[in-house]
């Protein structure tokens, strides 16, 4: 079928040469039965890859910012560029290897969008497309073509670079002759030849992330080729054809990497990372379906379905004000161009762009999703887009496209949806999402399992505790607290939560380090309450904790027991450790009385029962006075983002930030070998509020055994680290367990955080003898005269039993 008027003027003459330039592509591994496909069809996910790069010339203000952001970068790429040399720019060498050239193409790229993006500086410069074909002939000829080796990173070669010179091709359109589109589509074509493999591995089968992106890749450089072929190759490896489904992206599974049975996303094997590379994923295939929407091999409707049903099963948990959650983002919080908020904004924009083709009702119900989390978020507004030098080799999250799709998806009367009380537990990678209306919470734990942190490529250089048990708080009036500077400036030994030594931190290792332990993991008990414990082991094996958290709708109650090291460094354990911002002065009050002391200097407190700081949070001691001391420091921290990445395509600059932060922390001694805490943490809490938590909460076990806190309303949260009873239950193994009064009787919740039982014994004296409501999971075994009940946990990966009592 011959293209359309309407093909050719919606991306010139890029349309026909993908139609009529032969490549000589070898066969693909795999290709996906689908219907007839043709030089139409080639057109349009050409253009429509076009319109994810410059958008759809939608008028509007934040449009114009978002384009003068683009220009301002753009132009002193441009600027800076010298077309006459082989070195494009003074300070990137030009050699073989990953070190430069990924940056290169990436500011070839930026020039060439804002060249085609109507309205830019660039696109009135009239030599402006001859200058950026003179630099993408140099980088073929020095830096990337099919001849060259891969020397370092495989992704530069493979995903990274690929993906910067297709946006730059597009972007170019039909100003780029026939001729010069062979070339330099060469070394996409050997370099991602096969979707489904490694290609300087071959033996390795590209999983997760990695593998959308290879098949959003293929498909467009299949289109750009005019190659059917490799188009349909790119749609097979998402559900992985060639495999027969083993890497199927829409499939959820219990090991390996992509999406797990219970919401989890993982990569790297041990690492959780819905809050990147599950970003990757989901925007690869919103951009994969947005390509071939309308043509004659859109994805079926039941991937699209998955994916867009991972919005909320997967990630929104996670979002808290338009900002992704720590604790999922792996490495890349260490990214000075990759804030939380910048993840968060990258999934507000592949939830925008799935929504844009979705059928309804999906479309409505992402709509108002998308809707409220952009209204939300007003510490770095996702439509307000500015300051886009400080990306290093990555794209924005939003840029001109981004801020045209949401607001005319937006733009019609359909109402956002509102905030929700939900806790989640994610025990297929140690995680877990406490929101309330006020505020939110999410735990940083490692297990056998799941690696305390991963550090690779130069990044997350300060990574040391942050799967120690670090709690980290999130607070609508303080949306910018770990976006704002904070990994360069925090004192990463100190982080709220964790039980560490005050000695150097260990080495950062590449292979990302698991414990020695396999207790870690909760219980959710409803949308209001849970129970989170860890079994923690320093990374050099001397120090030792039991740690529980329990979470309720305005306070999370800290326990911690058995601790013991043998190091003879001083143990602490960091109830906070809050970026107040540049020169900061947040009230602390300790018992009512402001705390008076010497910025810089530590002052040790004895004998507290709470303390408040100003905007963040109360926190209660429920030990009451004794004699342990608690110290408090105020102090300026400085720090760069280069000073925590390195790496050579993603290291931040070396500008110098200065923060202000307050420490409280608890201090165990030297050599302890049973020491403990009990304290609380009232998330936004008021004065008046804080002081009346005092007393409010009893310690029912705080032991190596148990651990246990009586909450509200006649409910009790325990972590059992081993066969134990805590009141009226008993069980058998090692559990986290809720239980307490509901509105039809007794409810009782149980986990395994350990994942290695097969049955957990429930012995409960006292609470009604029926059992009126049961997992399948849950076996009455008797009933007088003290009810008993097995429940089989052996493959259920850590989720929640439930039964009640009449």
């Amino acid at each position: 079928m011959s293209l359309d008027r309407r093909d050719v003027l919606r991306f010139g003459a890029t349309a026909v040469v993908a139609a009529s330039v032969p490549l000589g592509l070898g066969e693909p591994a795999s290709a996906a039965p689908i219907g007839p496909l043709d030089a139409g069809d080639h057109a349009r996910i050409v253009a429509a890859y076009r319109e994810l790069q410059i958008g759809v010339h939608r008028p509007s203000l934040r449009r114009d910012r978002a384009l003068a952001a683009l220009d301002q970068v753009a132009l002193a790429h441009d600027a800076a560029m010298d077309v006459t040399r082989d070195q494009l720019w003074a300070d990137l060498p030009t050699g073989p290897g990953s070190t430069y050239f990924p940056t290169m193409y990436y500011r070839l790229r930026t020039i060439a969008v804002a060249w085609a993006t109507p309205g830019s500086a660039l696109s009135a410069r009239p030599d402006q497309p001859e200058r950026i074909m003179t630099a993408l002939t140099t980088l073929y000829r020095t830096q990337y073509n099919e001849n060259t080796a891969e020397v370092g990173n495989w992704y530069s070669y493979e995903i990274g670079v690929p993906y910067w010179l297709l946006q730059t091709v597009v972007a170019l359109g039909d100003r780029l002759p026939a001729a010069d589109l062979e070339r330099v589509l060469r070394p996409v074509l050997r370099f991602v030849a096969d979707p489904n493999r490694r290609t300087n591995t071959p033996e390795l089968v590209e999983t997760g992330a990695n593998r959308a992106d290879k098949a959003l890749i293929t498909v467009v450089s299949g289109a750009l080729a005019g190659d059917s072929a490799r188009v349909a190759a790119g749609l097979a490896a998402v559900t992985d054809v060639a495999g027969q489904g083993a890497a199927d992206l829409t499939r959820r599974s219990t090991h390996g990497d992509g999406y797990r049975t219970d919401g989890s996303f993982i990569q790297h094997e041990v690492v959780p990372y819905p809050g990147h590379y599950g970003l990757v994923l989901l925007s690869a295939i919103a951009a994969l379906t947005h390509v071939t929407d309308a043509t004659s091999v859109q994805l079926p409707s039941a991937v699209r379905e998955m994916f867009e049903a991972t919005v909320t099963e997967v990630y929104a948990p996670f979002l808290f004000a338009g900002s992704m959650m720590e604790p999922v983002r792996g490495r890349m919080l260490s990214r000075q161009g990759e804030t939380g908020h910048d993840a968060g904004h990258q999934f507000i924009a592949a939830v925008v762009l799935l929504a844009r083709t979705a059928a309804e009702p999906a479309r409505s119900r992402l709509t108002s999703l998308a809707a409220r989390w952009i209204a939300e978020g007003t510490w770095a507004p996702y439509l307000d887009v500015a300051d886009l030098g400080r990306y290093s080799g990555g794209l924005q999250p939003v840029g001109v496209p981004e801020v045209e799709f949401a607001e005319q998806l937006t733009s019609t009367s359909l109402a956002a949806t509102t905030a929700v009380r939900e806790h989640r537990v994610f025990p297929q990678m140690d995680r877990m999402a406490h929101s309330t209306p006020g505020w939110s919470a999410s735990l940083g734990t490692g297990s056998r399992r799941i690696c305390r942190y991963e550090s690779i490529n130069g990044m997350n250089l300060h990574g040391w505790y942050t799967g120690d048990g670090v709690l980290y708080t999130f607070l609508p009036g303080r949306q910018g607290h770990y976006s704002d500077a904070y990994w360069p400036t925090v004192d990463a030994t100190v982080l709220p939560g964790t039980t560490e030594k005050d000695a150097p931190p260990p080495p950062l290792l590449a292979d990302p380090p698991r414990t020695t332990t396999s207790y870690a993991g909760g219980v959710r008990f409803d949308d209001a309450h849970g129970a989170h414990g860890l079994d923690f082991v320093s990374q050099d094996g001397t120090l030792s904790a039991r740690k529980s958290w329990f979470f309720t709708p305005d306070a999370v109650i800290c326990l911690g027991a058995a601790i013991a090291d043998a190091s003879g460094a001083p143990v602490r354990t960091a109830i906070e450790n809050r970026n107040l911002g540049e020169e900061g002065s947040a009230r602390l009050l300790v018992d009512g009385r402001p705390d008076r002391s010497v910025p810089g200097t530590p002052v040790a407190v004895a004998d507290a029962r709470w303390l408040h700081l100003e905007g963040t949070a109360g926190y209660v001691l429920l030990d009451g006075p004794g004699p342990q001391p608690l110290t408090l420091l105020r102090e300026d921290r400085a720090g760069s983002w280069l000073g925590i990445d390195t790496g050579a395509n993603t290291h931040g600059t070396a500008t110098r930030y200065t923060r202000r932060y307050q420490k409280i922390v608890l201090d165990h001694g030297l050599h302890p070998t049973d020491a403990g805490y009990a304290y609380a943490v009232l998330p936004g809490a008021s004065v008046d509020h804080t002081r009346r938590a005092c007393g409010r909460w009893s310690v029912l076990a705080n032991t190596e055994r148990a651990q246990s806190v009586c909450l509200d309303g006649q409910l009790t949260a325990a972590s059992f680290f081993t066969a134990g009873a805590v009141e009226r239950v008993r069980v058998s193994g090692a559990a986290a367990m809720m239980w307490g009064r509901t509105a039809h009787g007794w409810t009782f919740a149980l986990s395994d955080p350990t994942q290695t039982q097969d049955t957990v014994r429930v012995t409960v004296e006292g609470a009604g003898h029926r059992v009126r409501h049961a997992d399948p999971s849950v076996t009455v075994v008797a009933t007088h005269p003290r009810l008993v009940v097995d429940i089989a946990v052996a493959g259920s990966f850590g989720a929640t039993h439930t039964f009640s009592t009449a």
